[in-house]
């Protein structure tokens, strides 16, 4: 079996855990927990007739790139971006996160995740802002680790994407 190593980044709050949580277990909990360190997740995954084993390394979240992470993303094969859509200072990590994380890694796959689709009504990053990341050839995705919707999409998008390498 295949095995792939994808990281979660993004800020504080943004619903990494959550989406893992989705997308490994199926549950979602309204309780925040913050994550300290690491928590590493497995879950196979069918690409072509080719099951990939997926281990999810989800990184605390950093409104700073930290030394301490760029040791984590070390040997990954993807990563995902997370933003909260409620919250446009996210996205803006987001994008100095992927920034930091290609000098690290170098150009690997990797997919921004618009996080908490359900509470699209109250969102404050602007579209034309993520407009002209897709037009840049970024994978943007919208997402609600809450309801589910996009999570599982996103994730085999990105196991796809690593497969293709």
């Amino acid at each position: 079996m295949i095995q792939k190593k994808i990281c979660m980044l993004g800020g504080f709050a943004v619903g990494k855990t959550s989406l893992v949580s989705r997308f490994v277990s199926s549950i979602f909990s309204d309780k925040y927990l913050t994550t300290i360190g690491v928590k590493i997740d497995r879950k196979p995954v069918v690409v072509d007739q080719s099951t990939i084993n997926i281990v999810i390394w989800d990184i605390a979240g950093e409104d700073e790139f930290q030394t301490v992470q760029r040791s984590y993303l070390r040997g990954s094969s993807g990563y995902l971006l997370v933003a909260d859509g409620t919250r446009a200072s996210t996205f803006e990590t987001a994008c100095e996160l992927q920034k930091n994380a290609e000098d690290t890694v170098g150009r690997v796959p990797f997919i921004l995740a618009l996080n908490k689709s359900d509470l699209a009504a109250e969102w404050q990053v602007d579209p034309r802002a993520y407009a002209r990341l897709a037009e840049q050839g970024w994978t943007i995705t919208r997402t609600s680790a809450k309801t589910g919707a996009g999570v599982e999409e996103t994730f085999q998008a990105l196991a796809r994407q690593m497969a293709g390498r």
